[in-house]
């Protein structure tokens, strides 16, 4: 990465680079390149179509994974009204690798989960690299039985490579927290929406993913594994990364198709972190359609209706 640009876009900036220098020149020696400006400003209109158009899996792997790429916590302050932080688990301790707490969505009584990923190195190191332990999950585990209690929606965001892999999260149970989450998903009466707004990976992203719907932003991946672990396991090179990316099927439109996804939410040319105000708006709106949808149905359908959307998820055949 250079500048905050990644390696397959730098024939862009470097072509934005010429017009803005052109563009001084003009100003500053009174020189007419106003035909030369319009020629470069075509050709990079045409290749900004032609990159964006044509991304790779791993190169949506790489705008997931953008430094800049809005948060939880953002979209949190941009689709919200009066958020109010919760904090720990009443077993062990806070995790600031997941927040969450109660809000309003146009008015209406939400809860609202999410990794985070953190900001500036400071912040990312005090959250874990949004790599959940298991207090994070059980503190998403204890928010969402509170909303079920008082029968509030609940909002979950998800940008996790996946959970803590260390010794000190699994000596705290960090498989029986996300299963525990999964099961317990899987039966809430409220309606739940969660949105991949980044890198869905592994369990830690299931973890806060169970939903009647699964919404995904158009670069972000959702996947078993990460494409370098999948990459260290079948070909023993974490390097091949970019081929494990292409075979594993992780895009949000390879899931769309697949029945994995609901809805794939679309980014400003580039990515979220090129307008962040827009993706939360285009996200808002999906939210607040999804709910719509769901608005009609009663405590007991609700559960149905996200065993259904599971069932339906992949094929079989019978032999013999």
């Amino acid at each position: 990465m250079n500048n905050g640009h990644l390696p397959f876009e730098r024939p862009l900036v470097e072509l934005r680079e010429k017009i803005a220098e052109l563009k001084t020149f003009t100003q500053d020696k009174s020189i007419d390149f106003t035909e030369e400006i319009n020629t470069l400003e075509e050709r990079a209109r045409r290749l900004e179509a032609e990159i964006y158009g044509n991304l790779t899996p791993w190169q949506k792997v790489q705008i997931a994974r953008h430094a800049s790429r809005p948060t939880t916590s953002d979209y949190i302050k941009s689709i919200f009204t009066d958020f109010i932080e919760l904090h720990g688990d009443r077993l062990y301790g806070d995790d600031p690798a997941i927040i969450g707490g109660i809000a309003k969505l146009d008015g209406r009584p939400v809860t609202v989960i999410g990794h985070e990923r953190g900001k500036d190195t400071k912040d990312k190191i005090a959250r874990n690299f949004g790599l959940p332990h298991p207090e994070g999950y059980r503190k998403a585990l204890r928010l969402m039985q509170q909303a079920d209690k008082f029968g509030r929606p609940i909002i979950c965001f998800v940008d996790t490579q996946g959970a803590h892999p260390g010794v000190e999260a699994e000596e705290r149970g960090q498989s029986e927290a996300i299963a525990r989450n999964l099961r317990e998903m899987a039966g809430f009466q409220v309606p739940i929406v969660s949105v991949v707004t980044g890198e869905g990976g592994s369990g830690g992203a299931l973890a806060i993913s169970v939903g009647n719907r699964l919404l995904m932003l158009e670069h972000a991946y959702y996947s078993v594994i990460s494409p370098e672990g999948a990459a260290a396991i079948l070909w023993r090179d974490s390097a091949k990364a970019q081929e494990a990316a292409g075979a594993l099927n992780i895009t949000a439109q390879d899931l769309y198709d697949l029945n994995v996804v609901d809805q794939m939410i679309p980014e400003p040319k580039g990515g979220a972190h090129k307008d962040p105000v827009t993706q939360a708006n285009w996200i808002k709106k999906a939210i607040l359609d999804a709910l719509e949808q769901l608005s009609s149905m009663d405590r007991e359908k609700l559960v149905r209706d996200r065993h259904q959307k599971y069932g339906k998820i992949g094929v079989f055949n019978t032999v013999g």
